[in-house]
């Protein structure tokens, strides 16, 4: 019976530290190959993979250090993306000055503005969620009972802290990623470009807040925002054509 319960406890251990586990709940990790391939990599969805993570411990997650996974930058949530045409060429840029993540864990407070940045880490947002989780019936006004609504909304980010091995700190608010695409014969150009970004997984793997606005007579709805990040080390920035996956340009760290 005891020996039994060591081979039982010493099989946990291996599929808690198997990277392949992870990859059976949701997060498939891209290969080394795809960082050089001339089409997009398989791309994870933001949400099912925090899930993913969460369901692990932090110590479970160690055998997924350092292994790459492909998302998707959200451009439509992006205001610093452009797409222009430029000559025989197009342009893409994601401009990244105020993409800073205003955590605790990021806040760097004794920083030297002229050699660090006060918040550390930095985002790309990848998804947002809007969930609506019912109503009911509260007096903010004496005297008049509204309907109160309850929404909450999920907001996941990749966060990395390496910026500036893709360019020299200290730019202008034009400062991002840039990368000169070949000019495609297409009515929507801004529609026809998505952009991925390939990144390695890092320790503490994933984690999120919460921020709280209580109902008021103004404006009746509870809301609830959980900011989700998942921590990685920057690799590349993929521009890659919608229909047919092909790559139009790639950025890697310096």
């Amino acid at each position: 019976m005891r020996l039994l319960k060591m081979l039982y406890s010493v099989a946990l251990v291996t599929v808690f530290f198997d990277p392949y586990a992870v990859r059976a709940a949701g997060v498939e990790f891209a290969n080394e190959a795809d960082l050089a391939a001339s089409t997009a990599p398989f791309v994870l969805d933001a949400q099912t993979t925090f899930e993913a993570f969460s369901r692990y411990s932090t110590q479970a997650l160690t055998g997924a250090e350092g292994r790459l996974i492909a998302v998707e930058i959200d451009l439509e949530n992006s205001p610093g993306f452009s797409l222009e045409t430029n000559g025989r060429q197009r342009e893409a840029r994601y401009r990244m000055a105020f993409n800073n993540i205003a955590e605790g864990w990021s806040w760097q407070p004794l920083a030297d503005p002229q050699k660090e940045d006060y918040y550390r880490a930095k985002f790309l947002p990848l998804k947002s969620v809007l969930v609506e989780r019912g109503a009911y019936d509260f007096q903010d006004k004496i005297g008049e009972t509204q309907r109160m609504k309850v929404t909450w909304r999920y907001d996941y980010f990749l966060a990395f802290d390496n910026l500036y091995d893709f360019f020299p700190r200290g730019g202008d608010d034009e400062a991002g990623f840039v990368a000169e695409l070949p000019l495609e014969d297409s009515a929507h150009m801004g529609d026809s470009v998505r952009m991925l970004a390939v990144a390695r997984v890092s320790d503490p793997y994933f984690s999120e807040s919460t921020t709280f606005w209580k109902a008021s007579y103004g404006k009746p709805t509870d809301f609830t925002l959980k900011k989700r990040y998942l921590h990685t080390t920057l690799e590349m920035i993929l521009f890659c054509d919608r229909q047919n996956g092909r790559v139009l340009g790639r950025l890697t760290r310096r």
